[in-house]
């Protein structure tokens, strides 16, 4: 009688290992975006101090973004959409890579580019969330 009123009553499942809702490739986006803007000050501003201060502030939101963009890599997409979108891997590559040179860079042609690569990761995203 015990085990019946405080036993657990409903059994969940699912099938990742967290709800999928949890993934958005708009978490990459928006630190990339911050990436570029601070680019944009950091051209027209040149105060050392300022440009310290950007300069770290950049750096972080590149590597959030590189975080976000390895998570939907490693942990949302599956075989099934590698095999449908066969780029996929090579785009991931070269996302990270261009996020990787906008944090190194003052120039916004970088953070532009890692934009532009993360809109296209973020197409297949929502193309395999339609399945």
């Amino acid at each position: 009688m015990f085990s019946r009123l405080f036993g657990s009553k409903v059994k969940a499942s699912a099938h990742c290992d967290l709800p999928c809702g949890v993934y958005d490739p708009a978490q990459a986006r928006i630190e990339a975006e911050s990436v570029k803007a601070i680019q944009d000050k950091m051209q027209a501003n040149d105060d050392l101090e300022f440009t310290i201060r950007a300069t770290v502030v950049k750096e972080q939101r590149a590597e959030l973004a590189k975080h976000h963009i390895s998570v939907l890599w490693s942990d949302y997409f599956k075989p099934v959409h590698f095999e449908k979108y066969p780029q996929l891997s090579e785009l991931v590559n070269e996302t990270l890579k261009a996020l990787s040179a906008a944090k190194a860079s003052k120039d916004p042609a970088t953070g532009q580019k890692a934009l532009d690569l993360i809109a296209q990761v973020s197409d297949i995203f929502w193309e395999t969330k339609k399945a």
